[in-house]
């Protein structure tokens, strides 16, 4: 039997705000239900398109929606992602990852199959969720039945109100059993395994920076692993899709310890997990203008970061979440918006294609002038570029996905 979860009791409230405003910020707790649960209920108007970060949170969600409503995958649901697809003409729900959605609307700016665009976990404030918002609205702008819906689970809603026409927010709680959160300050990831494991039940989920650190830190609990019967498994978007949706399903009652990257932060549900190890740290991707190039610079991450992180211990029952930091260390409330730190180069070819310039394009949050500046004359150096135009080359160079340079 499908569990009844906090967000299903706002479904009409969700509807009449589109109904009514075409437009609508939905703001949910963690575990309160929103992307398993508001999609699949918006479906009555036509195409639904959910923008979901991740790959692997797309296949998940998707996969998940499925089993909730005894759809088929493929048909009912389904998924487009880089170099996968598995959907159909009869597909009335469509997760879609970043990219993706930018495809889609440079080659179709009304997306005239779509009734409903929802952007699923606006909060990361990814360059290419920032662009799709944007764009999208335009089309929300032209036309008069297309609906928008951001979801998030910690976002401060006003700016994207204010971006939809003054649209209404609806603020859902989440179902969070108590959780219990200590500190380790200079203890490792293996040494805090080592600690919880024999005193705790359930899954143990940790989080580290990144692939390097994971490799180490499985090296160093495979004695626990040995010792305590239980399954040592990464999670990370370097792994095939085989790999990560088998570290996502159920163990066969084996308990198991995850370590994973900010991948398993929002969106995707670690079966069983009672347990969180956070290590603060994460990897962001910063221009570096000596190179021209994003780098990725690993760096303490921020409150909402850390909340929602401990917030995976306390979904099924009560949980224990412990930061490997001090308690008296504080950390920034909202993490930066990737538009204000990365490479913006693809962003602006993915603006030049789609028909506008950095100028007139309607940004969300416009990056700085001296940025747009360095990017367009990169853009011009390549070949992509000439006089405002994309040339035949970075019409070639978008199709891509890759960095222009």
């Amino acid at each position: 039997m499908t569990p009844v979860l906090p967000v299903d009791s706002f479904i009409d409230e969700i509807r009449g705000a589109l109904d009514t405003h075409r437009a609508a910020v939905l703001t949910a707790a963690p575990g309160a239900g929103k992307t398993t649960r508001v999609p699949p209920a918006l479906i009555d108007r036509g195409r639904v398109l959910l923008l979901q970060p991740r790959r692997v949170a797309a296949r998940a969600m998707a996969s998940r929606i499925a089993d909730e409503r005894g759809w088929t995958l493929g048909r009912e649901v389904g998924w487009h992602i880089r170099f996968d697809r598995r959907f159909s003409d009869e597909t009335q729900l469509l997760v879609v990852t970043e990219g993706i959605l930018t495809a889609y609307l440079q080659r179709d700016p009304l997306l005239s199959d779509v009734t409903t665009v929802v952007v699923d976990e606006f909060h990361e404030r990814s360059v290419q969720a920032d662009l799709g918002l944007a764009m999208a609205r335009q089309a929300w702008l032209a036309r008069p039945d297309l609906r928008i819906l951001v979801m998030s689970a910690t976002l401060d809603a006003a700016p994207v109100a204010a971006f939809l026409g003054r649209a209404p927010v609806i603020s859902v709680p989440g179902s969070l059993f108590p959780l219990q959160i200590e500190y380790a300050p200079g203890q490792s990831v293996a040494d805090a395994v080592r600690a919880v494991v024999p005193q705790t039940a359930g899954h143990v989920l940790c989080f580290l920076p990144g692939v390097r650190e994971i490799r180490e830190a499985h090296a160093a609990c495979a004695e626990v692993g040995r010792t305590q019967d239980v399954e040592v498994v990464d999670l990370h978007r370097s792994l095939t899709a085989r790999e990560q949706d088998a570290a996502l399903s159920d163990a066969g009652g084996r308990r198991r310890v995850i370590l994973a990257t900010n991948i398993a932060e929002t969106s995707l549900t670690v079966p069983g997990v009672s347990t969180v190890i956070d290590s603060g740290l994460h990897r962001v991707a910063r221009y570096n203008a000596e190179r021209a190039v994003d780098a990725l610079v690993t760096e303490r991450i921020t409150q909402d970061s850390a909340d929602q992180r401990a917030g995976r211990a306390a979904r099924l029952g009560p949980g224990l979440a412990v930061r490997l930091w001090d308690a008296r260390d504080r950390l920034r409330p909202h993490r930066e918006a990737e538009i204000h730190r990365v490479d913006l180069s693809g962003v602006l070819l993915a603006i030049a294609e789609w028909g506008a310039t950095a100028e007139d394009f309607d940004w969300f949050d416009r990056p700085g002038a001296d940025r747009i500046a360095v990017a367009v004359t990169l853009l011009e150096q390549l070949g992509a570029l000439a006089g405002g135009k994309v040339t035949p080359l970075g019409s070639q160079m978008q199709a891509l996905p890759l960095s222009p340079r």
